[in-house]
């Protein structure tokens, strides 16, 4: 029997639990031998409570824990609590590095672009606005779009409709204001969508404050533009503008030349300035903080000149230098691509970085430069090894597909991308866009439905033109708005930035004013607008819709291998898989006749392929792989389970930008 002593406070509560007649009569009930507690000052009182009780003092309740039925199961939850915990930590850290990146918002979405003068009008003066856009936001929801590109809307004479700016930080009266602009911009993030604006660094109008200032030589604005001696009837040298003539403008007031690249109203920043470069960061600052999401950098190859101003060689070295007037007659060592451009987008790409560090908030940017043949110049704008520049450059290789359509030239096209991007870059694809042919008129309305699955099943973000989602055709417009086609009406650019075609109503419900819009709707807007097609699956915005809503959801064309099948005459065939994911996707598009495909040869396929969608309404639900028939434009997106992976034995026909692997057991991602 052990001996507890306990001071004179505990031994009262003691004694009058002891002696309570509740307690009491517990005792009486027990059949254990009684424990003594020696209470000090007091005879010694035989303790028989059996059980713990509420306000117990702190040496019974001692004497309770230390039994074997208490301490066993606490010491038990102890040490199986630090175990799970030690395991969750190090399933954590095993996921957090196991895990493959996940893919951003550019990446899961394809990019829309938005010409807003003719995208909606919402104040019936028959041209698009800021309002208009916001009205039709469930748009872009229906078509399972995230990514919205707006071109420009700052404030502007118009003189190149919106790409000569005279304010940065203001919007132009013709699309609102900016008060609509912060409403557009909260309701696109309401509904989770994202804002890329129009950058345009190249230059200015000349109706800008700096170029006013630049003229008078009023200081820090005297060299904000690029300025030489010359005589009005004599350029400097031969280098000749975008839009065509002489790049070089005398003007009166500062008896000198300035030089520009596009409209002699449009120009040329001087990039060599350091107070030029921080005020154009500035107007991205600017930007930023009102919360846009990223920048689409306009003609940046354009940026930078070369001090010397040497005349550039001609094309034709036989040509008569006089006739020389356009930029396709001169090679422009002096005006493109020049050094000291990339460390300028570098550094643009830092301060949108520090932008991007709040989660989901990744600040995008793309590069517009088309550099044709030197395709070399435009993986460039990637960045290095060492440090980011864009999210990617845009691709405009595809919009050269109806100069030679067929199976071979489309992959020769996509080959001629991905077999030139840096290893592990994310590919893009364009088909149209504000300056060239829509490509349902430049490639034929029936192969429309298979160039869209092309967009859409490729690796890589799609990027949308307006009205390619309901097969908009270009449009002989009655009076040339342009100033590229008033300088040359076979250039002219208004056939593809028509109205968009919303209804059947009037102006194709594009605008109420019954005096017109300021380009013509095109004639077939009655049975060509997304009213009409909505309710159609054999549509091309429905089958649009399907598809987008498909690349979303299947690991496989969202983020797997992409394999190269087949290519001949009529048709190109690539296949879409994940390692470790049975389902895979093989893509048959036709761009020439109707045709049979034997893939027998692929042992890799199973005999038999499931119909996912076909472009074209066909009765068969499956294919022998030996005879896959497709009609003229045609696109069939076919589904197999295997779970033999191609790209094992193909290495060289196959791509992948961030390879990883799936875990069907657990249905997770994971680096492999």
């Amino acid at each position: 029997m052990s001996l507890t002593k306990i001071t004179n406070i505990d031994a009262l509560e003691l004694q009058d639990g002891i002696q309570n007649p509740a307690f009491q009569e517990e005792h009486d009930r027990s059949n254990h031998e009684p424990t003594c507690v020696s209470v000090t000052g007091q005879e010694e009182i035989p303790y028989t409570q059996i059980k713990p009780y509420a306000g117990m003092p702190k040496e019974v309740l001692m004497l309770y824990s230390k039994q074997a039925r208490y301490r066993v199961p606490r010491e038990i939850l102890f040490w199986l609590i630090i175990l799970c915990t030690l395991v969750l930590i190090g399933v954590t850290i095993a996921i957090v590095a196991l895990s493959p990146r996940c893919l951003s918002w550019w990446q899961v979405s394809p990019v829309y672009q938005v010409y807003p003068r003719s995208f909606k009008d919402s104040n019936a003066d028959g041209v698009g606005d800021l309002k208009g856009i916001k009205e039709k936001l469930s748009h872009f929801e229906y078509l399972n779009i995230k990514a919205i590109w707006i071109s420009p809307f700052y404030k502007s004479p118009m003189r190149d409709f919106g790409y000569d700016v005279e304010d940065f930080r203001q919007v132009d009266p013709l699309f609102g204001t900016m008060k609509d602009f912060d409403d557009l911009l909260a309701s696109m993030h309401d509904k989770g969508l994202k804002l890329i604006m129009d950058y345009i660094p190249n230059h200015t109008s000349d109706k800008h404050n700096w170029f006013q200032l630049s003229r008078n030589s009023t200081e820090p604005y005297k060299d904000y533009y690029i300025w030489v001696n010359c005589t009005k009837d004599k350029p400097p040298n031969n280098w000749v503008s975008v839009f065509g003539n002489s790049s070089w403008e005398y003007d009166e007031m500062r008896n000198q030349c300035y030089f520009h690249q596009f409209l002699k109203e449009q120009p040329d920043l001087n990039f060599r300035n350091p107070k030029v470069i921080q005020e154009m960061t500035d107007i991205i600052h600017f930007w930023l903080e009102k919360g846009v999401d990223g920048f689409r950098m306009d003609a940046v190859k354009h940026m930078l000149e070369a001090k010397h101003l040497r005349n550039e060689p001609q094309v034709n070295p036989d040509q008569d230098p006089a006739t020389v007037d356009t930029e396709f007659e001169l090679f422009h060592d002096y005006t493109y691509s020049q050094p000291g451009l990339h460390e300028i987008l570098t550094n643009w790409r830092i301060e949108m970085d520090i932008y991007s560090r709040e989660p989901g908030r990744h600040r995008f940017m793309v590069i517009e430069s088309y550099d044709y043949e030197e395709i070399e110049k435009t993986m460039r704008y990637y960045g290095t090894s060492y440090i980011t520049e864009s999210d990617f450059p845009f691709n405009f290789y595809l919009l050269y597909l109806p100069d030679d359509l067929s199976g071979n030239k489309a992959k020769e096209l996509v080959d001629y991308w991905m077999s030139n991007m840096p290893e592990g870059k994310w590919p893009n694809w364009v088909v149209g866009n504000h300056d060239k042919p829509r490509i349902a008129s430049s490639a034929g309305k029936e192969y429309v439905h298979a160039i869209n699955m092309m967009l859409l099943t490729l690796p890589g973000t799609p990027t949308t033109y307006y009205g390619e989602e309901i097969g908009m055709v270009n449009v002989n417009v009655s009076v040339i708005q342009d100033p590229f086609g008033k300088f040359n009406p076979n250039n002219s650019r208004d056939p593809q930035r028509t109205p968009m075609q919303w209804s059947d109503e009037l102006n194709a419900g594009f605008s109420d004013n019954e005096n017109g819009t300021w380009l013509d709707v095109a004639p077939d807007y009655k049975t060509v607008n997304v009213e009409v097609q909505l309710d159609d699956p054999n549509s091309i915005i429905f089958q649009y819709r399907t598809l987008s809503l498909l690349r979303g959801s299947e690991l496989a064309l969202s983020r797997g291998w992409f394999c190269y099948v087949r290519s001949d005459p009529n048709v190109f065939a690539y296949l879409r898989e994940m390692d470790g994911h049975r389902k895979a996707f093989l893509v048959v598009l036709n761009f020439g006749e109707d045709t049979e495909t034997d893939l027998s040869s692929v042992s890799e396929l199973p005999d038999t392929l499931t119909v996912h969608l076909s472009t074209v309404p066909i009765s068969q639900t499956t294919f022998s792989k030996s005879r896959i028939s497709t009609f003229k434009g045609q696109g069939l997106l076919l589904e197999y389970s295997t779970s033999k992976r191609f790209h094992l034995n193909h290495a060289s026909e196959c791509y992948v930008s961030e390879k990883a692997c799936y875990l069907d057991t657990l249905d997770i991602l994971y680096k492999c």
